[in-house]
Order: C-alpha cells, then sequence, then structure tokens
C-alpha cells in the first residue's frame, strides 16, 4: 500500500489511505489485516490513530485484535551477530541496518551492485552465530528473520479468529516474502492479487502499483458500505 523510499523510516502514509482502512474495518466487522515485514509498533505509526489486526517481522509478531498484545515468536537477535552486521554496514557506505527485535534487515537500495558481496557476507555470518534464523531477500534487502514464521503462517493464524472465520482470504503482495500467504490465501480457497513492481514484473499482475492497490481498496470500501 506504501510507495518504495529509499530509507524504511522514509515512507510516508498517503493521505485517505488510514480513512479507507478504517471504512474497510467497519464494514468488514474487522475482517482486515497488515502482513508486513516491519513491527506492528511501526504500522502503528504509520497509520495512527487506527490500529488493525495485524502481522509484523513476516510472522513473527502478531497482535490478534487491534487493541490486543502483540505475541512475538521468537527470542532478539544474538549481540554477537548485531554487531558483526553493524561492522558490515559501516565498511559499505550506503547500506543501512534495520533492527526489529527477533530479525534485523539490511538495505542496499543506494548500493545494488553490493548485493552479490553482501548475500556472502551475511550467509557467513549466520552459520557463525546461529541457526534459527534463516535469510531471505526483499526489494533491495537482505533479511535475518526466524525460521518458523513466515507471512503464510500468520495468515493461516489469522483465519482462525472469529471475525475471518468462514471468510475468503485476499491476499495483496508485492515481494517475495508475500508469496508464502499469497499461496496460503490460495489453498484456503482465497484470492492471491500481486502488484507489479522489482520482484513481480511479469506474468499474472493485478495491480500496477501500490497507488492502484490504494484505488481498489477504496473503491472497495465504497461499494461494501
Amino acid at each position: 500500500m506504501l510507495d518504495i523510499a529509499a530509507a524504511p523510516r522514509g515512507v510516508s502514509t498517503p493521505i485517505g489511505l488510514t480513512a479507507t482502512l478504517r471504512r474497510l474495518q467497519r464494514v468488514l466487522g474487522g475482517a482486515i489485516a497488515i502482513l508486513t515485514g516491519r513491527k506492528i509498533d511501526e504500522v502503528d505509526r504509520l497509520l495512527a490513530p487506527l490500529r488493525l489486526t495485524a502481522a509484523g517481522v513476516h510472522g513473527g509478531e502478531l497482535r490478534f485484535a487491534p487493541e490486543g498484545r502483540i505475541e512475538v515468536a521468537g527470542d532478539p537477535v544474538p549481540a554477537a551477530l548485531v554487531d558483526g552486521l553493524e561492522r558490515l554496514a559501516r565498511s559499505i557506505p550506503g547500506v543501512v541496518v534495520e533492527h526489529k527485535g527477533i530479525a534485523v534487515a539490511l538495505h542496499y537500495r543506494a548500493v545494488p551492485a553490493m548485493e552479490p558481496v553482501l548475500e556472502k557476507e551475511l550467509q557467513g555470518l549466520l552459520d557463525t552465530h546461529t541457526t534459527r534464523l534463516v535469510l531471505s531477500h526483499g526489494r533491495r534487502v537482505f533479511e535475518l528473520a526466524p525460521a518458523s514464521s513466515t507471512k503464510g503462517t500468520a495468515l493461516a493464524h489469522l483465519m482462525q479468529l472469529p471475525s475471518f472465520q468462514s471468510r475468503r482470504p485476499i491476499m495483496i503482495g508485492d515481494d517475495l516474502p508475500d508469496e508464502a500467504a499469497l499461496e496460503t490465501a490460495t489453498r484456503l480457497g482465497g484470492l492471491a492479487f500481486k502488484v507489479r513492481g522489482e520482484h513481480f514484473e511479469n506474468g499474472a499482475i493485478q495491480f500496477r502499483d501500490p497507488a492502484h492497490v490504494r484505488r481498489w481498496l477504496h473503491h472497495l470500501a465504497e461499494t461494501l458500505d
């Protein structure tokens, strides 16, 4: 739903998006959720004052009700691994470290040519320090995240909630970590909608860009209302 920015903290919430999501929350009886690689606290900041059911850090965080507590599946990233990532980032100007508690990401949008070097170094650090995290790829970002959680497992958990039961999930995604949830939505009899971008460039794509997604959500809210 949000447009790409040069750095994670650089994204902004388009005018009208929060109002659209609040309207959908009302007309769907609460059956709307955010699945994201960001921490849920960050989602709350971007959508304030609105709060939604959410899965953060690719399923490592779950909030089963808008005003509920955030459940975290896993322990913080080992300090020695974090130190190694910080040293790696300092050695390559333009690389940004994003700390997520149980996960950590390295953004290299400013230096895309460094992708193979970063991938090799990150895998080496991972092999040295832990086996409970896996290296995943995103849009100009590498992430070390819990191996036991994905957006697919998160969607399956959310579909068991009272407000979601007996419904067909509609999952919208634009990145590699979204694929698990897109597959889960299809398996549960729902719809998997892809957004064109750096990951989905060819094949069956339902949305041209995040702005197209926002317009569709607005139209959906108006129609259901």
